[in-house]
């Protein structure tokens, strides 16, 4: 979030004893009493003075009430109140991969979890670039896309506009008008190869 110092900084959510490679429903959280006042204290400070500003603290205060027991259950309550919040939730449907019984790990596994629910493209984050196995998917006859996030500039508190800080911070400043500034395409993955 930006502080109103104009200064970034991160909001972690802590954890119980988790390794790498463990899977996110696997990875639990700590009691959320103590991190989740201190979020939205963080927050308060941060969206002071935005025309939207409650609108914003209720739905991060909605979501930190009951954040789940898991890193999983956690990200979904965020993503699921976002897209309700801009009206996305109407025409898309939210499946969780532990519902699929999908096994397997790493590329395998999410290519499973793509012909699972009968899909023909895997859009991911540019994260994805290091540890994907794109052939596995080619030769499956499915492409592999990379989001092409592109945020407009909105006004924003403390400071010149900072992009990517968070939808909190765009709902806080913009209100419902937020999905404006927001657009996103995908690149098919050899498309990005040859521009490197």
């Amino acid at each position: 979030v930006k502080l109103p110092s104009g200064v970034r900084t991160w909001m972690t959510v802590p954890l119980l004893n988790h390794q790498l490679g463990q899977r996110i429903d696997e990875v639990r959280i700590k009691d959320s009493g103590i991190w989740a006042a201190k979020h939205l204290s963080v927050l308060e400070q941060s969206f002071r003075g935005a025309p939207f500003a409650q609108e914003a603290l209720d739905l991060a205060a909605k979501t930190l009430s009951n954040p789940g027991g898991t890193i999983a259950e956690l990200s979904r309550a965020s993503m699921l109140a976002l897209a309700e919040y801009y009206g996305l939730d109407q025409d898309t449907e939210f499946v969780n991969s532990t519902d699929l019984n999908v096994a397997g790990k790493g590329s395998q596994r999410v290519l499973d979890i793509v012909q699972a629910i009968g899909g023909n493209t895997y859009v991911t984050g540019h994260g994805a670039w290091q540890y994907l196995d794109h052939d596995l998917f080619e030769k499956a006859g499915l492409e592999v896309a990379y989001m092409d996030y592109q945020c407009r500039a909105y006004p924003q508190r403390h400071g010149d506009f900072t992009p990517y800080v968070s939808a909190l911070d765009l709902i806080a400043n913009m209100g419902p008008r937020g999905i404006e500034f927001i657009f996103s395409g995908a690149v098919y993955w050899k498309d990005i190869c040859n521009e490197s």
